[in-house]
């Protein structure tokens, strides 16, 4: 089994967005020391909890105090941002991490509507979201796909993309590119099957990827116990209770329960089905059936934990024994 990292540099309600950008390193060294292949940081605007919005220079950060785990973005929301920009700023992350760095694109804004208008994004970027993918190889490839235009760094560095999705347009588009894909079934789920059976039976092989290389997110909470995770868990749901459909509200445990309870708790539950809560064995064994179930290559695990030190503790508790690799 192997095992990776997706992260957001989650901002805790007592914290400043550098509390938790210098959290996001030991938490990434955690992952490296208990053998997980990547670490990624995903592109948010607007979300007070979320402090990875400029994710390229988290990147650099977290490759800066790490060794040998790849860093990447989980992903790059390209109707965001000009394909060249990104392949310059990728390409100088490779050029300062050699073989360390991943690109994984989404065709989302990761964003509201008036966040969107700030970003100067319209409802048509995302029309050009695989023709701005090509743009991107090209770049980095070193076959600009305008003549006399070189991303520099970039060119020729060949920094690996995958598709990232939570339908099976993506499933489509990454299997026609012959690229890895990434579906998010920590906060996505209902496509999650169909997405994968697309991906494996139309896959293009590419000179790059001879074979499809599929990456499920899961959330995970782990713990010495099972019932510590249960704890964990619980209190991570009325987190996100809390902060989604109680806005404003200051509602006591029972309340936020009763919530939780409701239509709308239900759907947020049903939001987050893909989470691994338990023990490690526990852990390990609902993540071997969700692969299984999805012939997954890889899984890529958010800790869900409230505090960083119950996130941290979870990635040490389900380590891996693959050796990391280059895929």
């Amino acid at each position: 089994m192997k095992y990776s990292l997706l992260d957001v540099a989650w901002v805790a309600a007592d914290e400043t967005p550098a509390d938790a950008l210098r959290g996001a390193v030991p938490l990434a060294q955690a992952a490296e020391q208990s053998g997980y292949q990547r670490v990624w940081y995903a592109e948010h605007h607007n979300m007070p909890q979320i402090a990875s919005a400029a994710t390229s220079v988290l990147i650099a950060h977290v490759a800066a105090h790490t060794e040998r785990i790849r860093v990447g973005a989980g992903g790059v929301m390209l109707p965001n941002h000009a394909p060249l920009v990104i392949a310059e700023q990728f390409g100088t992350l490779a050029a300062l991490h050699p073989g360390r760095i991943d690109l994984g694109l989404g065709r989302a804004t990761g964003a509201d509507q008036p966040t969107a208008r700030a970003l100067r994004v319209t409802a048509a970027s995302a029309e050009s979201f695989p023709q701005d993918v090509l743009d991107l190889q090209g770049f980095l490839r070193g076959e600009p796909p305008i003549p006399g235009v070189r991303a520099i760094p970039g060119d020729g560095t060949n920094v690996p993309l995958y598709i990232l999705g939570s339908s099976p347009f993506g499933a489509r588009l990454a299997a026609t590119l012959g690229v890895p894909y990434a579906f998010a079934a920590h906060f996505a789920p209902p496509a999650l099957d169909a997405a994968a059976e697309t991906y494996r039976s139309t896959y293009r092989p590419s000179p790059q990827h001879p074979e499809p290389y599929l990456i499920i997110t899961a959330n995970l909470i782990a713990a010495g116990s099972e019932e510590e995770a249960r704890r964990q868990h619980r209190a991570s749901q009325r987190h996100r209770a809390r902060m989604m459909l109680a806005r404003g509200r200051d509602l006591t445990d029972a309340e936020i329960d009763a919530v939780l309870d409701s239509p709308a708790g239900q759907q947020l539950k049903a939001m987050s089905v893909h989470t691994a809560v338990g023990t490690p064995s526990q852990v390990h064994a609902q993540l071997a059936e969700l692969a299984a179930r999805t012939e997954a290559d890889e899984v890529m695990l958010a800790p869900a934990a409230d505090d960083r030190p119950d996130r941290i503790r979870a990635v040490q508790l389900v380590s891996t024994p693959t050796p990391l690799g280059v895929v």
